[in-house]
């Protein structure tokens, strides 16, 4: 049976790892870079459904539509916006900008 020369990273090298970004990058950075990621993630799985979507209305499939949101969710996700114009404009006043 064939064995790779490299393996995946466990426990203790997941650290170094760890330390080598942070040293590359810089603590302050790593907030920001995990944001951009999530977001990139975020992205690919919406283009990733939608071409799915694409396929299966071309076979003439059912489509699931995507459940409406209540209004508890929707005052949510306006609090949540609300907050985060707050840190920006925090954040831009503690850079000078």
């Amino acid at each position: 049976m064939f064995t790779p020369l490299i393996g995946m990273p466990q426990g203790a090298e997941w650290l170094i790892i760890l330390a080598i970004v942070i040293l590359v990058f810089g603590a302050a950075k790593l907030p920001e870079l995990a944001r951009g990621t999530g977001q990139a993630l975020r992205i690919f799985k919406t283009e990733t459904k939608g071409l799915r979507d694409d396929d299966e209305k071309e076979k003439g499939e059912k489509v699931e539509k995507p459940a409406e949101l209540t209004a508890s969710e929707k005052e949510r996700i306006a609090e949540l916006e609300r907050r985060e114009a707050e840190i920006k404009a925090e954040r831009e006043r503690l850079s000078g900008n």
